[in-house]
């Protein structure tokens, strides 16, 4: 289970990189936030490559990834830009988190 590293880091450079994109949409569109956020997703992509690599699979590591960097997401949402989630979305998320103790139950 060695890609579940380079999985994390690529979630960890996605969640970053969203951020720097973020923040770049709201201060008049810097240039260097924007040029830190692709940099950020560069580095994401790359770790997405060697986790194929060491066995995630596109399946199971797309679930892992995509699940992981949105639960993320939203808590950076809710918590720093006090976005707003609908009780239909709170149960989406929810379902989410359920899908990776699914993927990872063997």
């Amino acid at each position: 289970m060695f890609w579940i590293i380079p999985l994390a880091v690529l979630v960890l450079f996605e969640l970053i990189a969203d951020v720097l994109a973020k923040e770049w949409s709201l201060r008049n569109y810097p240039l260097i936030l924007a040029t830190a956020a692709l940099l950020g997703y560069l580095i994401a992509n790359t770790s997405w490559l060697i986790a194929l690599r060491y066995g995630s699979g596109l399946a199971r590591g797309a679930i892992v990834f995509s699940v992981a960097s949105a639960i993320l997401a939203t808590g950076v949402g809710l918590l720093v830009y006090k976005e707003q989630l609908s009780f239909i979305q709170i149960i989406g998320a929810m379902l989410g988190i359920v899908a990776l103790i699914l993927i990872f139950w063997e």
